[in-house]
This record gives C-alpha cells, sequence and structure tokens, in this order.
C-alpha cells in the first residue's frame, strides 16, 4: 500500500472555508471599530476645548510684567508677540497661526484698568455648553 502524502481535495476545500470566514469576521469587527473610532473622533467635548484655551491663555497671562498691546472684540496681542484670534467663519480660536480650540461659537476680549490693576476678560461660549467667562489679573 502507498503512503498518502498532500492534501485532498475536501481537506483543502474546508480550509478556504474555515479561512473566508475567519478573513470575514475580522473584516466586519474592525469596520465596527474604524466606525466607533470615527463617531468619537467627531464629536468635540467642549469642556476638553474650554480647557485648552485657558491653560493656552493662564500662562500667557501669569508672565511677569507682560502687557496688552491691542485688544479689540475679536483678538488681543501681548507686548511678547502673542495674538489670540476668534475666527468665527471657522469657529476657532488662533494663538498666532495656530488653532487651539474648536468649535467656539462666540468670544469676545475685553481689556480694562480696575482698581489700578490691569485685567484681561474673555467672554467664552463652545459648542452648545453655556458661556463662561475668564478673568485674570496681569502681573506686574
Amino acid at each position: 500500500m502507498k503512503s498518502q502524502k498532500g492534501v485532498t481535495l475536501i481537506s483543502l476545500t474546508v480550509y478556504i472555508i474555515v479561512m473566508v470566514i475567519v478573513v470575514a469576521s475580522i473584516a466586519v469587527i474592525s469596520t465596527y471599530f474604524y466606525t466607533n473610532r470615527n463617531t468619537i473622533s467627531n464629536k468635540i467635548n467642549p469642556m476638553t476645548e474650554y480647557t485648552q484655551f485657558s491653560s493656552f491663555f493662564s500662562e500667557e497671562v501669569n508672565h511677569r510684567n507682560i502687557k496688552v498691546l491691542e485688544c479689540k472684540e475679536n483678538y488681543i496681542v501681548f507686548d511678547n508677540g502673542v495674538q489670540y484670534t476668534f475666527v468665527a467663519e471657522n469657529k476657532g480660536i488662533y494663538r498666532n497661526k495656530v488653532k487651539i480650540t474648536s468649535d467656539v461659537e462666540s468670544c469676545q476680549f475685553q481689556y480694562e484698568i480696575k482698581n489700578g490693576k490691569n485685567v484681561v476678560t474673555v467672554n467664552l461660549r463652545i459648542g452648545t455648553a453655556e458661556a463662561r467667562e475668564i478673568c485674570c489679573t496681569l502681573k506686574n
């Protein structure tokens, strides 16, 4: 009797069917994964955006002897060359030319002197969240 070596047609068919099932399962799982990832990344958390702007802005105003060169409703310029600008067309706040906050509905900068102190106030509304006010006193 001869020894039988190799793969029979039936076993080859079974291997192919198993491989098709495994590949199809991986494809379905990866499709769900990428769909969920894109859905999550498209949702902007207003608190995260607010915190990001607040951290950049508070770092700026906490420098010693920083002064405001110019302040209008939609932008503010400091004497160290940093400018924060609200662009309503794309709902973003820029630090110089870098976008630091997205989905901003409104942003207003105000600069005034109260009781001999330089005070910068930012009224900010991101997404559907309620408006928040950031009030910072410049260090002399």
